[in-house]
């Protein structure tokens, strides 16, 4: 059958639908609804595009990258597990730069604005924040478009300290995360041989390259 058929897009139109009218019901019952009226109608925005975004394909294949600097006296965090370091990522959140890849990687397959966009560094409502809360909501507004994950593999590129003894834990995470089977998941590291910055210890860096698949076709073989 066709890639774009009608079912699918039916029930993105449904799903919209649905999300707009909750979307008002709660902007109504809220006591405070002159507040939050600005951020409901931009979210409603954001229902909308979704829904008028590109054609439901099959499977969508995104890009991450990310590169923090490393400074003395910080915690450092790769993965949502803190590694033991003299020194961790100078960010405005909790420099977690495998997290912001993988946020990336996974907006950038749906077409949709990156993780700098939607989280600006500038907003004091993310200044330490834990980069877990940008990984759920990515995954939420994949999930809102019809995708799951297929499979994603990230590198770290980082001269210390040995990633090997948090390398399963991570995969954990990354599995909890991103709702799948740790068969969906790869994460390795690798050094840079003291070249430049990373090679030298004042930065750290990582690439991801994620696959999603359709629901509904995930669903099919899985069954098959």
């Amino acid at each position: 059958g066709s890639w774009y058929g009608r079912t699918e897009v039916d029930r993105r139109r449904e799903r919209t639908t649905h999300g707009m009218a909750t979307l008002a019901r709660q902007l109504r019952a809220s006591p405070n609804a002159h507040r939050g009226r600005g951020k409901a109608r931009k979210r409603m925005v954001e229902v909308k595009a979704s829904a008028q975004a590109a054609p439901s394909l099959p499977f969508r294949v995104g890009h991450g990258f990310d590169l923090h600097r490393l400074e003395p006296g910080l915690p450092f965090i790769i993965g949502g597990v803190k590694l033991e370091h003299d020194r961790g990522c100078a960010a405005h959140s909790d420099g977690d730069v495998l997290l912001h890849c993988v946020v990336d990687s996974i907006l950038g397959a749906l077409g949709l604005p990156d993780i700098g966009q939607l989280f600006p560094d500038n907003d004091p409502q993310w200044k330490g924040a834990s980069s877990d809360v940008f990984m759920r909501e990515a995954v939420r507004r994949m999930k809102d478009m019809g995708y799951r994950v297929g499979n994603i593999d990230c590198t770290i590129i980082l001269q210390r300290p040995k990633f090997s003894p948090v390398k399963e834990q991570v995969k954990r995470n990354l599995c909890e995360l991103l709702e799948c089977g740790p068969e969906a998941v790869n994460v390795k590291a690798k050094t840079h041989e003291k070249v430049d910055s990373l090679g030298e210890n004042r930065s750290v860096a990582a690439h991801t390259v994620v696959l999603l698949v359709r629901a509904e076709e995930a669903a099919v073989h899985s069954t098959r």
